[in-house]
């Protein structure tokens, strides 16, 4: 018995999930094809209209056959009513063999066929029932009957006796089933005779038979006319569909790069007018897009090639301007305070020339990635001591968070250090004198580092900005980096360049925080991200954020870069084992 009830539960289980299975590839179909929803609505709409209107066309032809069988029953049970008054005339229920009156009179009206019990007039068939009502001496009965007196109902006797012509329907009990008869009940007698009750029990087989015909021809024409509405439907909305599907797909084809796909015009009509209209417009985006990728590879040909010239004369300033700034000891005051902005000027300078041929070179798509396995602890040591002089400047403290374990990815080194050295120069930048957190994770797959300051923040929608080629927030902050403007738009295409992302997070009032994600194989993507963006501290108030210690990992080892810290902090090497765990 137990093993019976775990098969049925398990067959049970199998068809529940084979029916949400299918429900749901129902639901994904409906969502996606409009066809499909056109023609189930037509369908489902169509089916209530074909519901009603046959229930409407059933009832009317089942009330006009039984108004008409009711007519002709009616109309002959008073031909019977004459008859049966005429061979009960003069009849004394006192004195008179009732029963035996009662039977000749029924015999009477059955007299074209005696042998049978039922008779056939306009209504149809009929079984003739009479009645007396008064008790006959001797006879210990309350009512004599000729016929199955039985099978008249007892509300449509309370008529006739009332003195009523009644008409009920009724289903008796045969011996050969169940049988619905048409009833028609009338009192007779006048004067001193006594009143009799006469009832015409006419069959409804015939009528039960033609309404069975019409309901099956209801439900047959119904359903023809839905899958024919279906199938007009689906002919219909193909007509409409396919032009939208051959349209989408063009679309998808254009935006994957085939700006020459475009749309076949058949006829005049809305569909066509809609693919002429498509074509224009893609025949407009087209000039658009090759101008603007001519435009845009002269624009990156005049930055390289402006960038490559100004090499030069920089050279030559560069080099006047050392001698000067050597001798500026033997200047008076203002000349050599000149020497000194001459030589910062020159350093930015030839920074943002730097800037413009590396950008340069990834617009065009030259750049190559020199990836191997490295520890990248002692690149954001290096990173950050390069920062250490403009956070000495900025009285900011940088806080490094390093794990105590090796963490070795397949990096390019000179890149992630300038990833990680604009990232705090930034921080540096917009912290406000607060400290500045740099923290690193990493898992199997994926490292991790986050660059946490607690300054002016960002606002709604800055986020995605933050990258774009030349773009401040404020531009009338007090900079101490003096920034070209291309530090974040470059190592955005660097971390993609390895395969990763830059994120970046910020609120007004509680800093900044943006997250380098990298894999640790170059082969090997990831799918988690070793530390979380918004930081852990993002909901702490401003004025204890800074003093919040967000990490919680206990074996970190933390670094801290003050001011005036010029050595650079020693971590152990890589361990030499590596490149045997590749």
């Amino acid at each position: 018995m137990k093993r019976y009830l775990r098969a049925v539960a398990r067959y049970g289980a199998r068809a529940v999930a084979f029916g949400r299975a299918r429900a749901m590839r129902f639901g994904e179909l409906w969502r996606r094809s409009l066809q499909v929803r056109v023609v189930v609505s037509t369908l489902a709409l169509s089916s209530a209209v074909v519901f009603v209107l046959g229930m409407v066309l059933q009832n009317q032809i089942t009330d006009r056959l039984l108004e008409t069988k009711e007519e002709a029953a009616i109309a002959a049970t008073r031909d019977s009513l004459a008859v049966a008054q005429r061979e009960l005339k003069g009849v004394n229920l006192s004195t008179d063999p009732v029963r035996t009156l009662l039977q000749q009179a029924r015999n009477k009206l059955t007299s074209s066929t005696p042998n049978t019990d039922t008779v056939s007039s306009s209504a149809g068939t009929f079984e003739p029932v009479l009645a007396s009502p008064q008790p006959a001496q001797g006879a210990g009965e309350e009512t004599v009957s000729a016929g199955p007196y039985g099978d008249v109902p007892e509300s449509l006797r309370h008529f006739v006796e009332n003195g009523q012509l009644a008409v009920q329907i009724h289903s008796v009990d045969r011996p050969s089933g169940r049988t619905t008869f048409l009833i028609v009940g009338a009192p007779f007698g006048s004067g001193q005779q006594q009143q009799m009750q006469l009832y015409m029990l006419y069959p409804l087989t015939a009528e039960q038979s033609t309404i069975a015909v019409v309901q099956s021809t209801l439900l047959v024409g119904g359903l023809v006319l839905l899958l024919l509405l279906a199938g007009i439907a689906n002919l219909v909305t193909r007509q409409v569909v396919r032009p939208v599907r051959s349209a989408a797909q063009a679309a998808e084809r254009f935006a994957g790069g085939e700006l020459d796909e475009r749309m076949a015009v058949v006829g005049e009509d809305d569909v066509a007018r809609l693919a002429q209209s498509y074509n224009k417009m893609a025949e407009s985006i087209e000039k658009q897009i090759r101008q603007l990728e001519e435009f845009g590879g002269l624009q990156r040909r005049f930055t390289s090639d402006v960038s490559h010239e100004l090499r030069t004369p920089l050279t030559t300033v560069r080099m006047a301007a050392d001698v000067l700034h050597a001798s500026r000891e033997q200047f008076p005051p203002g000349l050599a305070r000149s020497s000194e902005l001459l030589v910062d000027e020159l350093d930015r300078f030839e920074s943002l020339l730097g800037d413009l041929l590396e950008i340069s070179r990834l617009d065009a798509g030259v750049e190559e990635l020199t990836a191997e396995y490295s520890d990248v602890r002692p690149i954001a040591m290096r990173a950050a001591q390069t920062v250490s002089t403009i956070a000495r400047n900025a009285g900011t403290e940088i806080i490094l968070d390093l794990p105590d374990e090796e963490t070795a990815a397949e990096v390019d080194s000179r890149r992630i250090e300038r990833i990680l050295r604009n990232l705090l120069a930034n921080a540096v930048d917009h912290g406000d004198g607060h400290p500045v957190r740099l923290r690193m994770a990493a898992d199997q797959y994926a490292l991790a580092v986050t660059v946490r300051d607690y300054g002016v923040g960002l606002r709604t929608g800055e986020a995605d900005l933050v990258f774009n080629r030349f773009w401040r927030a404020d531009p009338s902050r007090n900079r101490h980096t003096g920034g070209t403007g291309l530090g974040l738009a470059i190592s955005l295409e660097d971390a993609r360049l390895h395969g990763g992302a830059l994120d970046a997070w910020g609120e007004p009032g509680k800093g900044a925080c943006f997250r380098l994600t990298l894999p640790r194989h170059q082969d090997v993507p990831y799918t988690e991200n070793p530390l979380p963006l918004p930081p852990p501290d993002a909901k702490v108030p401003t004025e204890l954020a800074a003093d919040v210690d967000p990490i919680a990992d206990a074996d970190a080892v933390r670094v801290t870069v003050a001011a005036g810290e010029d050595a650079e902090p020693e971590l152990e090497p890589p361990a030499p084992v590596w490149e045997e765990a590749r």
